[in-house]
């Protein structure tokens, strides 16, 4: 049989296994049929099928990018992909997106919903409690949701839950969540990743610094910016495999994937794509790709000058070459955006003309704006992204074409979020994907959201997306969410380049079942519960 052929039959073979479609007996034959010695089969059974099996122990080393020295606990602030990775392990939602990218259950086990979906009950798994043996009940996550409804609540989260009338606990295992109007969509939103459950005072109050939480791990010790350490909460209502986690911060990539080729850690974060055919070719590193809906903007506040006017935003849409930015920013790992944030491996994904580089369209908007020989300051840092600085640096060669200049500002990794994010009128972020468009509109593009990150604000938008939580007829909402797609397009203040694909390595030691979810880095942020050392 020829290597590539019996390579193939082998991969088969063993996937076929794992998923127990096959026993013991039929893998040797058809491994042996293949010309492996029996040895040979005997160890590939060993080493990819009994491996396969989870088994606790071990302590997991993750080297993180994006970890910051201003990064907190309070779950209503947190913002970087160090700090969503924690919140996963060390607390839990009533709601988690599985590895199939489906909604299922965390906290909450199971869930109901009225006709109209605007009263939806929550029945809390029986038994589950904290990190400091507090029991978790009703109360306690009646007290974590209305923590980020507060009327002076800062939290980023405050714009997801504005149509909730009322959050009760209706005895000490079901929680009763009233909507002002039906919203099909509240168990997707209730698995964001700011709205985990503490600890309350049984007067309301929740318990937001300490880390304390119902999660797979505890807090041993956490240095912000710095790293972190827990072990293994014996009484989690889950599995999870690994003794013990630990969180190394090393935003630079190169550094990051040398610390797992030289063992350091047992799994990256983020794979920096211009090396990544590099590092896969070290046969102790397996490299995981997943299409998501997570995507890179670059938002314009709409009510700062320049940007206030349409014309100059439509400009800099045109002056962008979207295709040239995936090969050689993201290097093929992504998918082309079109100025909107829902991708195409998301509900209710629009198939909308495709917005092309087009200089002389961007002359044009900049003559009828009266900004002819435009020049504007881009602010950003790879703490946002592997490869957003010189993404920047590309387009300023792009829209240089149109006559623009782009003044490329390079800011400093650490405090990004805090100091630039929401703070300058031109920069780039990048987004995790969302569940659903509504949680991702009414997050960033809502006129009152707190991270509405280019200050837009569209009267027919904000109209059309009250109307679709209610919606409970999918083609109608589905004609919804396409029109709110064509607003963000062309009236919105946010470019969307590309959508990324997730890419991130593990050493082969460390294995994990058929299917990983999408929406957040490593296996949607569970990686410490779903993933064991063979």
């Amino acid at each position: 049989m020829k290597d590539y052929l019996r390579d193939s039959h082998l991969t088969a073979l063993t996937d076929l296994a794992t998923r127990k479609a096959i026993g013991r007996r039929r893998f040797m034959e058809g491994a042996i049929a293949a010309g492996l010695t029996v040895s040979a089969a005997s160890a590939l059974w060993s080493s990819r099928v009994e491996a396969a099996e989870p088994k606790k122990g071990g302590t997991f080393r993750v080297g993180m990018h994006d970890g910051n020295t201003t990064d907190d606990l309070d779950p209503g602030t947190t913002e970087s992909v160090y700090m969503i990775q924690m919140n996963h392990a060390i607390r839990s939602y009533l709601t988690e997106i599985t590895n199939t990218n489906e909604i299922g259950p965390d906290a909450a086990e199971s869930w109901t919903a009225s006709d109209d979906a605007s009263v939806w009950t929550f029945k809390l798994f029986e038994g589950m409690s904290f990190h400091n043996d507090k029991p978790f009940t009703a109360d306690d996550a009646v007290a974590s949701l209305n923590y980020h409804r507060g009327e002076d609540s800062k939290s980023a989260a405050k714009a997801l839950l504005e149509d909730v009338e009322e959050i009760t606990a209706d005895g000490s295992h079901t929680v009763v969540i009233k909507m002002k109007s039906g919203n099909a969509d509240l168990p997707y939103l209730l698995s964001d990743y700011h709205l985990v459950m503490m600890p309350s005072d049984g007067e309301g109050n929740v318990d937001t610094k300490s880390g304390i939480g119902t999660g797979p791990y505890k807090i041993v010790e956490h240095d912000p910016g710095v790293s972190s350490s827990f072990e293994r909460f014996e009484n989690y209502h889950k599995d999870a495999w690994f003794d013990a986690v630990n969180f190394l911060v090393i935003n630079d990539p190169a550094t990051r994937q040398n610390a797992i080729k030289t063992n350091e850690v047992d799994a990256i974060s983020e794979v920096e794509l211009k090396t990544a055919h590099l590092l896969g070719r070290d046969p102790n590193i397996e490299i995981d790709e997943l299409a998501s809906g997570a995507h890179v903007t670059i938002p314009m506040f709409c009510d700062v000058a320049p940007f206030d006017n349409l014309d100059v935003r439509m400009a800099l849409k045109y002056a962008i070459d979207r295709d040239e930015i995936v090969q050689k920013i993201a290097r093929g790992h992504a998918t082309i955006g079109n100025d909107h944030p829902i991708g195409n491996t998301l509900p209710y994904w629009a198939d909308l003309d495709q917005r092309q580089y087009d200089p002389d369209k961007a002359k044009h908007h900049l003559k009828k704006a009266g900004a002819e020989g435009l020049s504007v300051s881009l602010s950003a840092a790879d703490a946002a992204f592997g490869g957003a600085v010189d993404m920047c640096i590309l387009f300023k060669e792009h829209a240089a074409a149109a006559g623009i200049d782009i003044n490329v500002v390079r800011e400093p990794n650490d405090g990004y979020w805090s100091n630039v994010w929401l703070v300058k009128p031109f920069v780039v972020v990048a987004w995790g994907a969302r569940p659903t468009p509504d949680v991702m509109f009414s997050l960033a593009y809502k006129d009152d959201a707190a991270w509405n990150e280019s200050h837009w604000n569209n009267v027919e938008f904000n109209k059309i997306l009250r109307e679709a939580k209610a919606e409970l007829n999918q083609e109608k909402r589905t004609e919804m969410y396409r029109d709110m797609q064509m607003l963000c397009r062309d009236d919105g203040g946010t470019i969307v380049p590309f959508f990324r694909n997730r890419v991130f390595a593990r050493r082969s030691n460390v294995m994990h079942g058929p299917n990983m979810a999408g929406n957040w880095e490593m296996d949607g942020a569970r990686s410490y519960q779903r993933w064991w050392f063979a």
